[in-house]
This record gives structure tokens, C-alpha cells and sequence, in this order.
């Protein structure tokens, strides 16, 4: 009957953990979206952007997991959709997101690809996503000539954000060994 206690004591710390690291990410990940908004870098082409808040998501998505990286892209497009955007920002935003965090888990489980390759890899499925959502809306291939653009894009912000990711991972392994 003890260790049944003692159980079910240690699950409700580590869910308590988990919660609070989970809504740490989610405020890490608007402010970062905030603070996008707020950058006056102007790319001249609509819809790119550099993607910031995604630090925290492919962090999360190796310091938490899948599930919860998911969630947490999840959650943060609908939220900075509302504050930042429109209803049309959110539903390209959570195909992008679910699109990228797919690939994204497919190369990370896989183990041939660094943390930089995964995100290159994420931003690229971010904007194929948000353009496959784009041809349905305008029911067009039209728009499929944006796709080089995009996939620059998707490579180029993949890659800063890659390296912020690996770098902040450095810190959170020094952090863990104390």
C-alpha cells in the first residue's frame, strides 16, 4: 500500500514538472512571436518570417517530446493568431507546424540528422505546408511558383534557427550535469 502511495506521489510531481515546463514553453514561444512582430525586418515576400518562437519548438521537441511539441505549436498558433493575426494566419500556421513537426520527428528518430538539419528540414515543411493549404483556399497550382522562394526561405530560417537550438542545447547540458 506504501509504494502505491509513494507512486502515485512521485506521477503528481512529475506531472506538476511537466506542466510547468510545458507552460514555460508556451510563454517562451508567444514572447518570441511577440517580439517578432516588433523586429521591422521586412522581407518583401508574404508570409516569410523568421520563425522565432520555433526555437522553443524543436527544443521541446527534444528536451519534451513530440506529443508535447505538437501541443505546444499547436497552442501557440491559435494564441498568437488571435493576438497577432487573423483566423486565415491560424489555419496556415497549424499546417505548416503539423506538417514540419512530422518530418521533424521522422529525421530526429531516425538519428542521422543534427539538430540543424531537423530544423532546416522543419522550415521547409512549414512553408510546403502552408502552400499545399494555399493552393486549397484558392483551389490554384497556380501559386506553385512560390515554391522556390519558399523553400529558401524554409532552408535559411531552419538553419539560424538550427544553430540557436544547438547552441542553446550546450547551455541546457552544462545546466544538467550540475
Amino acid at each position: 500500500m506504501m509504494q502505491l502511495q509513494d507512486r502515485n506521489q512521485k506521477h503528481r510531481k512529475d506531472w506538476g514538472r511537466q506542466s510547468a515546463y510545458f507552460g514555460m514553453f508556451l510563454a517562451l514561444s508567444l514572447i518570441f512571436s511577440y517580439v517578432e512582430t516588433l523586429i521591422p525586418i521586412s522581407f518583401g515576400i508574404p508570409g516569410i518570417k523568421l520563425g522565432l518562437a520555433n526555437i522553443v519548438t524543436v527544443t521541446a521537441l527534444y528536451y519534451a517530446g513530440t506529443k508535447e511539441a505538437f501541443v505546444l505549436a499547436i497552442l501557440r498558433n491559435i494564441l498568437t493568431g488571435f493576438l497577432f493575426g487573423n483566423l486565415f494566419a491560424i489555419f496556415y500556421s497549424i499546417a505548416g507546424s503539423c506538417f514540419s513537426i512530422l518530418i521533424m520527428h521522422l529525421l530526429k528518430k531516425r538519428g542521422s540528422f543534427s539538430v540543424i538539419g531537423v530544423s532546416i528540414a522543419g522550415g521547409v515543411f512549414h512553408n510546403i505546408g502552408q502552400l499545399l493549404v494555399a493552393m486549397l483556399v484558392v483551389e490554384s497550382l497556380s501559386i506553385s511558383y512560390y515554391m522556390p522562394v519558399l523553400l529558401t526561405a524554409g532552408i535559411l530560417t531552419g538553419a539560424v534557427i538550427g544553430l540557436l537550438v544547438q547552441r542553446l542545447q550546450r547551455y541546457l547540458q552544462k545546466g544538467q550535469t550540475r
